[in-house]
């Protein structure tokens, strides 16, 4: 860890830290009945989220899924933005009508969530086919949870990039359960890793919970794509501490599971340990982190609720593209 500076490391726990109390504070709201729409909180995956995203550029590109929160805080969307359009208002990145599931930001290089499962990866090889067409550089980064493994745009999309040679990064978040099933039932080669090796693309696979396991992948991957290596894979192994969405009994989980994942794979506990453990950083330093970004959920709750709702005169603009 010599190798990181104490201002990186200080940056990167305050972005999982924020989308963790970003999450933490939505699973409120929502039960409060603040928010409309369907939910899914990313709390627990936050060491993939922000690993990966440490290693692209701003003109990089990503495309989320449904569970995308997380996603857009590590990609760069502004907090407050995000809010608002999670509470479906005027002044949301989106104007409040994408919500949850919808959001983007293409100023940061966030295409979008996708609440189609499988649904990323084909935009993001279409993204990269783009960018390596213009000769910049750029590369697109694709989330997508075990659940999708077993879909065949996944699948059209791995292949493609190896055919074109799509700078395209395919980052697998297996948490475990795709929506109520587990992976260990519902993956026949319980093996997403060598599911995408077998289309002909180097592979690793990590432990998502560790933070720089996650980051020094990814600085891989992105090296070779950068360099004309085409597309590559992480399968990154992690938990979720919700339900698929507000509201899940999980009636499929142990009873004692999220509590346990809790106190032993929380990647928030076992950065700071290590941090701890190699005598890097006080933790008076991360604590003052933890009440900034207490305060920053807190003003940006308050503030959505303070913004407009998108008047009924604009219910049929930002549908289509008009080119």
């Amino acid at each position: 860890m010599s190798d990181y500076p104490d201002d990186f490391l200080t940056h990167v726990y305050r972005r999982m830290k924020t989308i963790r109390e970003f999450e933490e504070r939505l699973n409120v709201e929502i039960q409060k009945g603040e928010i409309p729409g369907f939910t899914h909180l990313y709390a627990g995956q936050e060491a993939v989220a922000v690993g990966v995203c440490e290693q692209l550029d701003e003109d990089d590109y990503i495309v989320s899924t449904h569970r995308g929160h997380g996603h857009c805080i590590a990609k760069g969307c502004d907090v407050g933005g995000m809010m608002k359009e999670i509470y479906g208002r005027h002044d949301g990145l989106c104007k409040g009508k994408g919500g949850s599931m919808h959001i983007a930001d293409r100023d940061v290089g966030m295409l979008g969530a996708n609440a189609i499962v499988g649904g990323g990866p084909p935009i993001a090889v279409g993204a990269a086919i783009a960018t390596g067409l213009q000769g910049q550089g750029r590369v697109t980064a694709s989330f997508s949870g075990d659940g999708s493994c077993n879909q065949g745009t996944v699948f059209e999309a791995l292949n493609l990039a190896v055919v074109l040679q799509a700078p395209t990064l395919f980052i697998f978040e297996d948490n475990g359960y795709s929506e109520h099933t587990g992976a260990d039932y519902a993956v026949g080669s319980k093996d997403i890793a060598g599911r995408c090796e077998a289309f002909g693309m180097p592979v690793e696979k990590v432990d998502g919970n560790d933070f720089f396991a996650v980051y020094e992948a990814m600085g891989r991957a992105v090296a070779r794509a950068r360099d004309g290596g085409g597309p590559s894979a992480i399968e990154c192994e992690t938990t979720r501490f919700f339900g698929h969405f507000v509201g899940d009994p999980q009636k499929y989980r142990a009873k004692d599971e999220v509590a346990r994942h809790r106190e032993n794979l929380d990647c928030l506990k076992l950065f700071r340990a290590r941090l701890a453990d190699e005598d890097r950083l006080d933790a008076a330093t991360l604590d003052a982190i933890d009440e900034e970004v207490l305060a920053l959920i807190d003003r940006s709750v308050d503030e959505a609720k303070a913004s407009p709702l998108p008047d009924v005169s604009e219910i049929t603009t930002d549908v289509y593209a008009i080119y």
